[in-house]
C-alpha cells in the first residue's frame, strides 16, 4: 500500500499565524502516527498568514512526505479551513485537531482504537480545561446547553472539533454541501454510531490563539442555534403573544380604574420605560429574523466555502468523490 495515495488515516490541521507551533506539534504527532503503524497523511489547511507558517510547513514537507499543505486565496476562517481538509482527505479515517497542543496528539491513538470497535465517529470530550478564561468557560458551558435545548440535534457537551470520523461520515459530509461549516452540528446531523474518549485539555504551547477567540466562539454558538433549529422563531411569536396578553391585562386594569373614577396618572418615567422595553423586544426579534435571512442569503448564492490558491505535496486524489467540492475553485 502506498501511503502517498492510500492513507489509512488523515489528520486535518487548520492553521493561521502558527509558525512557532508547527514543529512542536509535529514532534508530538509524528510518533503517535508511527506507533499506529498505518499509512497516514497530515494536511495543514492554511489561511494566508503574516508570519512564516507556510515556509515552516514547506520545510517540514521536505523531511516528511506524509505532510501536505493547502493554502487559501484569502482568510476564510477556521470552520472553512477544517472542512477543506476533510474534503481533501483520502484516509479511511480522518482526525481533526488544532495545532496549538491544547488537544494532545497522543489522544489520537485512543480515538483510533475506539473507532475500530465499530463506531463511525469518536469525539474527544474535555474532562478538564487548562488555560481557558472564566468567560470562555462560561460561554462554552451556556452555549452547548442552549444549543441542545433549542436544536433538534444532540450536540455532545464539552467537545470541540477534535474527533475522528470514518470514511462513511466524510462522504456524507460531502453530500450536505452547506456553507456555514459548523462541524459539530453537521456530524451530529449525519448521525451513525458515535462514542467519546475523555481527555484533559492543556494550555497553549506558545503564543496566543488566532482562532477560537470569544467572538469566534459566540459566532459558532449562533451558527449552532440558527443553522439547526427554528425554535427561536417559535419563541418569538410566543413572546409576542405574551406581550399582547400583558398589554390586554394592563389595558383592562386602566379601563376598570376609569369606570370606577380612580386616579389615571401613569407617570412619564413608566411610559418611557415601557416604550423602550417593547422597542428592544422588537429589535431583538428583527435581529433574530435577520440571522435566519442572512443564512438563507448565504446558502442561495452558492458561493464556495473556501478557495484554494495553491497546494504542496498533494497527490492525485483517487476516491470516487472529488477531494474538493465542484463549486470550489482550485
Amino acid at each position: 500500500m502506498n501511503s502517498q495515495l492510500d492513507p489509512e488515516l488523515s489528520v486535518v490541521v487548520p492553521v493561521y499565524n502558527e509558525e512557532r507551533s508547527i514543529r512542536p506539534f509535529l514532534e508530538r504527532l509524528v510518533p503517535v502516527l508511527d506507533s499506529l503503524r498505518v499509512p497516514s497523511e497530515i494536511i495543514f489547511c492554511l489561511d494566508p498568514s503574516t508570519d512564516r507558517t507556510e515556509q515552516v510547513i514547506a520545510d517540514e514537507i521536505q523531511r516528511d512526505p506524509r505532510i501536505r499543505l493547502l493554502v487559501f486565496s484569502r482568510r476564510f476562517g477556521q470552520p472553512a479551513a477544517t472542512m477543506a481538509g476533510i474534503m481533501t482527505a483520502l484516509g479511511r479515517a480522518c482526525v481533526v485537531i488544532d495545532v496549538d497542543l491544547q488537544d494532545p496528539p497522543e489522544v489520537i491513538a485512543d480515538l483510533y482504537r475506539k473507532l475500530s470497535e465499530g463506531y463511525e465517529v469518536v469525539y474527544a470530550k474535555r474532562r478538564s480545561r487548562k488555560g481557558e478564561t472564566v468567560v470562555k468557560r462560561v460561554v462554552s458551558h451556556v452555549a452547548y446547553r442552549v444549543i441542545n435545548r433549542l436544536s433538534t440535534l444532540n450536540i455532545p457537551r464539552d467537545t470541540g472539533d477534535f474527533r475522528i470520523m470514518s470514511r462513511r461520515v466524510i462522504e456524507e459530509l460531502r453530500r450536505l454541501n452547506e456553507t456555514h461549516g459548523y462541524l459539530r452540528g453537521l456530524v451530529a446531523y449525519v448521525g451513525f454510531r458515535q462514542a467519546f474518549v475523555e481527555y484533559d485539555r492543556d494550555s497553549r504551547s506558545s503564543g496566543a490563539g488566532n482562532y477560537n477567540r470569544l467572538l469566534g466562539s459566540l459566532t459558532i454558538g449562533i451558527n449552532g442555534i440558527v443553522c439547526f433549529s427554528t425554535k427561536p422563531l417559535q419563541l418569538m411569536w410566543m413572546a409576542g403573544g405574551g406581550v399582547v396578553g400583558v398589554t390586554l391585562v394592563i389595558g383592562a386594569w386602566y379601563l376598570a380604574r376609569l369606570l370606577f373614577g380612580l386616579d389615571q396618572s401613569f407617570g412619564v418615567s413608566a411610559a418611557v420605560l415601557a416604550v423602550m422595553f417593547f422597542a428592544g423586544v422588537q429589535l431583538v426579534c428583527l435581529g433574530l429574523i435577520g440571522e435566519y435571512i442572512g443564512r438563507i442569503y448565504e446558502e442561495v448564492k452558492r458561493r464556495p466555502m473556501f478557495i484554494v490558491d495553491r497546494h504542496l505535496n498533494l497527490a492525485e486524489r483517487s476516491h470516487d468523490a472529488p477531494p474538493v467540492r465542484p463549486r470550489v475553485g482550485v
